[in-house]
């Protein structure tokens, strides 16, 4: 329904020149999906999350976001978190100093944010907190979990993550993919999450969306059926 949808799509191309890297006719995400795109590197993910995110200007088309132009309105941020890349993250700044800031610009409290730094206790393994380290001497994988936690800080309504699971050993992704389930279920938050490897997201999210050289070939709600 309508109403129920968070974000709408309507007519999206982005091309560089003669060359058309994202063409996507029409595609809604509802409140409380947890939306999972796959595609190969190149096919586009990165292209649509900036495009949502207004990092990068759509060449025609636009996304409105909780009824909102992204391009032309800006209350919208405050119910979003988002991680593309490290260009996110302040590199001369310690894990600490940074989720400190972004509490501040979300109006969180120092005790809600140890509450949700004790919950990615698991996912940081004792190698984010206390290390005395600037975010830049991280390592890819452990700048990565930085970025993850900052977009939960203050429980956004919406958490775009793009490629999550890459730069993560097999066990951290195994602890992502639980935090992230179980946060669905309890609080119903809606999720984009992307992905080049079609296991991590079949895992996590209950909407699988296939994005081939910038067009959309299948969209499909999670099932015994859909899977196979």
């Amino acid at each position: 329904m309508e109403e129920n949808n968070i974000i709408t799509i309507k007519e999206l191309v982005k091309s560089y020149g003669d060359k058309t890297v994202l063409s996507i006719d029409n595609l809604t995400v509802e409140k409380g999906q947890s939306f999972g795109l796959v595609g190969n590197n190149g096919a586009g993910k990165t292209t649509l999350f900036s495009c949502l995110l207004d990092l990068i200007k759509p060449s025609t088309g636009g996304v409105t976001m909780f009824a909102e132009d992204v391009a032309h309105a800006e209350a919208w941020k405050l119910r979003v978190g988002a991680f593309v890349d490290d260009s996110f993250l302040i590199s001369y700044l310690k894990p600490e100093e940074y989720f400190k800031l972004i509490a501040k610009l979300r109006n969180v409290s120092d005790n809600d944010l140890n509450a949700l730094l004790e919950t990615f206790s698991e996912i940081f393994n004792g190698e984010i907190l206390g290390q005395k380290k600037y975010i830049r001497d991280l390592s890819k994988g452990n700048q990565k979990k930085v970025g993850i936690a900052a977009t939960f800080i203050g429980f956004p309504e919406l958490i775009i993550l793009d490629e999550p699971f890459a730069n993560l050993d097999p066990s951290t992704q195994i602890r992502l993919k639980r935090f992230l389930k179980q946060l669905h279920e309890e609080q119903k938050c809606t999720f984009l999450i992307s992905s080049h490897d079609l296991n991590h997201v079949t895992e996590v999210c209950n909407r699988i969306v296939l994005l081939e050289k910038g067009k959309l070939v299948r969209d499909e709600i999670k099932s015994e059926q859909t899977l196979q």
